[in-house]
């Protein structure tokens, strides 16, 4: 990745939290750390890889607000859209609404069908016989869901290459540690034996996901992307913790979350320069 590439992503990162920050604050709300962890990966897929006509689906839709300050940085939401964030009569509810946002193409949040809408959606363009690509990110804890596993597995016998699914391993979901909950692990050898073409990365590292993206561009199977990633990321207080799921901020919680997000942002910055 270039130099002015990456401060340029870690710019539009630095945004975006900032912005879904200022919006969890003002609402009062939580699922804070749900879109912490996230912040990066939908934040590569829309500066980064997303092409004109392909469509992404946040499947992890408790984690909306990172999608739609995103979209705002992107330009596609006002700043007063934004400032309606979990106001009565607004389209910025807690979860992705349908038919309300360009650039949600489905209301998600129930989780487990994201993955499902992706691959009916790769699946007719390939009827229409276009190259279109469908960005779809699950969370780790949706992998419960056995509609999760049927959808890879109709991905994989049909080959749908066009499909790019991420998902956001950060080893916490509503009830405790996935591995607690149900146990994911060997995740990797799973996805292989189904036929999938699995990567592996950072997360939070640009540079990381870039490289993941090569691998994908390379490989003529369907790939899955594990991105391993820290919830609550920058709240040092609840970081890596369940809590950070459902609590809102604090106003000691929001000035150390900034601080310690300027001081990283900076720092990463330097090391670039």
């Amino acid at each position: 990745m270039k130099r002015d590439e990456h401060k340029h992503l870690l710019n539009k990162a630095f945004n975006v939290k900032k912005r879904f920050l200022a919006m969890y604050k003002s609402a009062d709300a939580g699922h804070v750390g749900c879109s912490l962890s996230v912040a990066e990966m939908l934040t590569f897929i829309r500066f980064g890889w997303l092409q004109a006509n392909d469509e992404m689906i946040l499947s992890k839709g408790h984690a909306a607000a990172s999608l739609y300050a995103v979209l705002a940085e992107d330009g596609v939401l006002s700043e007063s859209d934004i400032h309606s964030f979990y106001k009565n009569g607004t389209h910025l509810a807690a979860h992705p609404p349908v038919n309300k946002i360009p650039g949600i193409p489905f209301a998600t949040g129930s989780l487990g069908h994201g993955l499902s809408i992706a691959a009916g959606l790769a699946f007719a363009q390939r009827l229409k016989k276009k190259d279109k690509k469908i960005f779809c990110i699950t969370s780790d804890g949706e992998l419960n869901e056995g509609s999760t596993w049927e959808a890879a597995l109709f991905i994989s016998h049909n080959r749908l290459t066009n499909v790019v699914w991420m998902i956001d391993r950060n080893f916490i979901q509503g009830y405790g540690r996935t591995e607690d909950v149900m146990k994911l692990e060997p995740l990797d050898d799973k996805l292989s034996a189904f036929g999938f073409n699995v990567v592996k990365a950072d997360g939070h590292d640009f540079v990381s996901l870039e490289n993941a993206k090569e691998n994908i561009l390379r490989s003529p199977l369907p790939s899955v992307i594990i991105c391993t990633t820290t919830k609550g990321r920058h709240w040092k207080r609840y970081e890596d913790q369940v809590d950070c799921h459902y609590l809102p901020m604090r106003d000691e919680d929001y000035v150390s979350i900034l601080k310690e997000m300027n001081d990283q942002h900076t720092l990463t910055l330097r090391d670039l320069a």
